[in-house]
């Protein structure tokens, strides 16, 4: 399973580099595409660790003014 991540900047934001190391620490990798980041969880994964992975991006970007989604698929296309 992938849980791919866009995030949406703010010029009255965080720097795109800062944001970028933060996700990084936490095994996000930058990609290129239709979304920014992607977490491969290599197997299954289930819905809790799916929103505990969500509330760590919320808390990592918190005061960056970025917003951002997930979107959790089965699949490694």
């Amino acid at each position: 399973m992938r849980t791919y991540l866009l995030i949406w900047y703010n010029s009255e934001g965080g720097r795109p580099s800062e944001i970028n190391q933060r996700l990084m620490s936490l095994g996000f990798k930058p990609m290129h595409g239709t979304y920014d980041y992607i977490y491969d969880w290599g197997n299954n994964v289930d819905v809790d660790e799916i929103l505990k992975i969500g509330d760590k991006v919320c808390l990592t970007l918190h005061n960056m003014n970025v917003t951002f989604k997930i979107e959790t698929i089965n699949g490694k296309d």
